[in-house]
């Protein structure tokens, strides 16, 4: 959205953003072979050449059927694509057309978008569903990412090389933020948010010490060493339920089916093996991690990644310390002190280093990245209160339930909040994989506390 922005919104601008969100949508899968664009039959991922044929329909239907009043394209898509619709567990079975007419229609679709764009400036309704179609894009693309990881398949082509950082010991610290009233949610004079920032309105926070750093592989596999994921008084009731009954023997099969030559991902979400983070092995006394289709040293300053919210609940408990509601990672994130010190200042900021958009030096997003930097990296992201990498390297689980702002209303898009309410928890701050002119520090991610496929870590306050 910066670069909206700064350069103003009109049909160029919008249009060069979704062409390149088009273009990370085709590198996400151009590399995979017609088997891999299927993939196995999975809850936790679409195959991909739905999921592509999805991403073109939703920009046809919104920017150029609902808004422009067109017909479709395609006749009888609606059937194919969807995915309020279409039940997540057919879509293996539908007659998607092949890899060379899905392109067909994907740059069909996004030549006919561009084309309205460059007819003079658009309206605000135009400019609203644009952006809605392009940050539907972006957030798919992530999914397409975590994707490639679960199945095992090669790093995207836009990432650099995968190399291994040097180990070295974390830097653990808390930082102190006072309470008070604080706004929490998006400010109405925002170009585009989704329903579920809407609005700011203010709540009491009580003072509270927060982490400077998320979690990093060294801290959670003294967790895993101590018997962490075998000591119940560290899990809720719903969290041992899911270590020793919630597993999912299908899905190992599943795996297992899909994966003939490497098993280690089906015994991984077997219920028999939760004793550790998915992706994780030990070799010889030492731990890996498997970061897509490569077992590497587990890299003891990198965020931990690909737990859950009752993993990440239950180290908390073990360390004697509790996850962030939603409102105190906002308020860690966007507010300044006083220059009393003793409260905070009506200002609340874009980003954790103020209103400027990302960059390179502030936060790891976009994928162009090996992958996740340590959790010292990237002093120049600081928030006020000196939190690092607030924004960016990995998704945070807070302790907060996903529901409704005050004034929540849904958007026309009314699938995308509505009916995750009171099943999902909340996260913040994006990944390595989200990208930059999507992400603030007002919004709300959301997942079922059982998933650890995503590209999610946490860090933790103080008792």
């Amino acid at each position: 959205m910066t670069d909206v922005l700064a350069q103003g919104v009109d049909g160029s601008a919008i249009a060069r953003l979704l062409t390149d969100a088009r273009k990370r949508t085709l590198d996400l899968t151009s590399d995979l072979d017609d088997r891999q664009m299927i993939g196995p039959k999975l809850a936790i991922v679409n195959p991909p050449i739905w999921e592509i044929g999805h991403i073109a329909w939703f920009q046809e239907f919104w920017t150029l059927r609902h808004v422009r009043g067109e017909g479709p394209l395609v006749e009888g898509a609606d059937s194919f694509y969807d995915s309020a619709k279409v039940a997540h567990d057919t879509r293996w079975d539908l007659p998607i057309a092949s890899r060379e007419r899905t392109h067909a229609y994907m740059s069909a679709v996004l030549e006919r978008v561009c084309d309205s764009l460059a007819s003079g400036k658009p309206t605000p309704e135009e400019i609203y569903f644009h952006l809605l179609v392009l940050f539907h894009e972006d957030m798919h693309d992530e999914a397409l990412a975590y994707t490639r990881q679960t199945l095992g398949y090669p790093k995207p082509v836009f990432c650099r090389d995968l190399s291994s950082s040097n180990n070295g010991d974390s830097l653990s610290a808390d930082v102190g933020v006072p309470g008070g009233t604080f706004v929490l949610g998006a400010p109405r004079d925002s170009l585009f948010v989704f329903d579920n920032e809407k609005w700011a309105h203010p709540v009491e926070v009580k003072p509270f010490r927060i982490a400077r750093y998320a979690v990093t592989n060294a801290e959670f596999a003294a967790f895993v060493d101590d018997g962490g994921y075998g000591r119940k008084e560290f899990w809720t009731d719903e969290g041992w339920k899911w270590l020793h009954d919630g597993g999912s023997p299908a899905l190992a099969q599943s795996f297992a089916k899909f994966f003939d030559r490497e098993q280690t991902t089906a015994r991984a979400v077997s219920h028999e093996e939760i004793t550790h983070p998915l992706y994780w092995k030990k070799d010889g006394g030492a731990w890996l991690q498997r970061v897509f289709d490569k077992w590497l040293p587990l890299q003891r300053e990198l965020p931990v990644i690909h737990v859950n919210w009752y993993e990440a609940d239950a180290y908390a408990k073990w360390a004697g310390r509790r996850l962030p509601t939603e409102a105190e990672w906002e308020m860690a994130a966007a507010t300044e002190p006083e220059s009393s010190g003793r409260g905070i200042s009506p200002h609340k900021r874009t980003f954790p280093w103020g209103d400027e958009p990302p960059t390179k030096e502030r936060a790891n997003l976009d994928g162009t990245a090996p992958g996740l930097l340590p959790v010292s990296a990237l002093a120049a992201g600081d928030s006020a209160f000196g939190c690092r990498q607030m924004i960016g390297n990995v998704w945070e689980w807070t302790a907060s339930d996903f529901l409704p702002y005050p004034e929540f209303a849904a958007d026309p898009y009314k699938e995308y909040s509505a009916p995750w309410f009171r099943t999902h928890k909340v996260l913040r701050g994006g990944c390595w994989m989200t990208r930059a002119r999507l992400i603030r520090n007002t919004w709300r991610n959301f997942y079922t506390p059982d998933r650890r496929d995503v590209w999610a870590g946490f860090r933790t306050c103080a008792e």
